[in-house]
């Protein structure tokens, strides 16, 4: 006898679930995983991949992408209504950089994304433009994948590269999973090593001399001191907290569909479908709005930024299990060469530039570097994540630059990931995309010259 009600999408989240589980407990016991501190999300995601793969799990990876789409849209929906007076931002030992000082470091890590970001870009780029030289032709964006799985993470890259399926890319969204998986391999397997090879030779402002346990295995011990997850700001005998803050992003969500699918009415066919690859920029434009009118309205206090942060926690650690599952390793192999190529090529330049210029900052240059590498060859998370292993009490204020880094990179990211769809929307052509692509690295790199961020270091280690 067959259920009376469908259970697919319930089955698929049981299993992204499993995957989960197992992750968190791999990393608790596993020694190898230990060491490069592979996050739980990314080891069940690895699993997951291994099981559809092999055929042991029979299941639909474009439901599985469908999941990992909407994970990402709740993250960013979730940071738009995260209000940012939270009181355990600020009792969480944080410093903050004081005097003419306190902009420098969001500034440069700001830069850096404006130095990579296009650089991965133009490498992609000219690497599509050389293989249909030899005689392997690519989709024009077919390079542009690069710097939105490296820099922008797994959820951009599934989300913009779904929408390039439907103007043409065939398997777009693995492609693009696929540099996003590789990217997060790039910050553990190299960006790890990096940092203990920095403390080993005195670069560390504040040299941990052992990390905690917890930090290791994943697991906080059962008699040890616990973190909060947020405030009640609901009666309980009205509704749950946790029900009216995911209430909240439902409420976005739903307005959010509304509008870009009215804005799908107004543009081309040709345009439209990439709107929906834009939805988590609506869905946040959105919820600051949202945000801002709890706020002039007094009931503002009701967003819980503990809880909000959790939601945005739990949908980024989904989001992570769900695409690298949705990775299709037939369709990887078919583009083996161009991947390859593609990827290794940007880490190891990644790699190279971001080292270069840490070497240049005066101060936490090693605590800068690490969180802005993790960050451009997978997510903030990975960033801040490698800069725990250097200042694992964050005594220095880079975590706190981490957060401030996004207001000044919004305007450079937000253009870069709008002009990897010029070859689609305005009809350039490759070569002059990865021009103006080369002019935003320069730009960014004449930014760094004038404001002095390009100096030689003159020994000082902290401000």
């Amino acid at each position: 006898m067959n259920s009376p009600f469908p259970f697919d999408s319930m089955l698929v989240f049981s299993f992204l679930s499993c995957l989960l589980l197992t992750g968190i407990a791999l990393r608790a016991k596993v020694g190898m995983i230990q060491k490069f501190l592979f996050p739980s999300c990314l080891i069940g995601g690895v699993i997951g991949l291994m099981a559809v793969a092999t055929g042991i799990v029979d299941l639909n990876t474009a439901v599985i992408e469908t999941f990992a789409y909407h994970f990402f849209n709740i993250s960013f929906i979730s940071v738009g209504l995260t209000r940012d007076d939270a009181p355990d931002r600020q009792a969480s030992g944080v410093k903050k950089t004081t005097g003419k000082n306190k902009l420098r470091g969001p500034i440069w890590m700001a830069l850096m994304q404006g130095l990579t970001f296009p650089m991965q870009a133009v490498v992609g780029g000219l690497s599509v433009i050389a293989l249909g030289t030899a005689g392997l032709k690519l989709f024009p964006t077919f390079g542009f994948l690069v710097p939105l799985g490296f820099n922008e993470g797994p959820g951009q890259a599934l989300s913009i590269g779904k929408t390039w399926e439907a103007l043409g890319f065939a398997n777009a969204a693995t492609v693009g999973l696929t540099f996003a998986a590789v990217g997060f391999f790039f910050a553990f397997f190299v960006g790890v090593p990096l940092v203990n090879y920095g403390i080993r030779k005195g670069r560390a402002t504040f040299a941990p001399s052992q990390l905690p346990n917890d930090f290791i295995t994943g697991i906080l011990a059962k008699n040890g001191p616990k973190e909060t997850a947020g405030n009640l700001t609901i009666h309980r005998g009205n509704a749950d907290t946790l029900a009216f803050q995911a209430a909240l992003i439902g409420l976005v969500y739903g307005i959010t569909y509304g509008l870009v699918k009215l804005l799908d009415s107004m543009f081309s066919p040709d345009i439209a479908p990439i709107l929906w690859g834009f939805f988590f920029f609506f869905g946040l434009g959105v919820a600051l709005i949202v945000k801002w009118l709890m706020t002039v309205t007094g009931i503002g206090f009701l967003s819980d930024p503990g809880v909000q942060r959790r939601i945005t926690g739990w949908s980024v650690d989904y989001l992570i299990v769900a695409t690298v599952t949705a990775i299709q390793l037939k369709i990887v192999w078919d583009y083996i060469l161009p991947i390859s190529l593609m990827a290794i090529t940007n880490g190891v330049l990644t790699t190279i530039l971001v080292i270069w210029f840490g070497k240049k900052l005066n101060n936490f240059g090693l605590e800068r570097s690490v969180a802005i590498f993790g960050t451009v060859t997978g997510t903030v998370s990975c960033g801040l994540l490698l800069l725990r292993i250097v200042d694992p009490e964050f005594k220095t204020p880079v975590a706190f630059e981490i957060a401030v880094m996004n207001i000044f990179v919004l305007p450079i990211v937000g253009g870069c990931t709008v002009l990897v769809n010029a070859p689609l929307w305005w009809g350039w052509s490759v070569g002059l995309t990865v021009l103006v692509f080369a002019g935003i690295f320069s730009g960014s790199l004449l930014t760094m010259k004038l404001l002095g961020l390009m100096k030689r270091p003159t020994g000082c280690r902290a401000p």
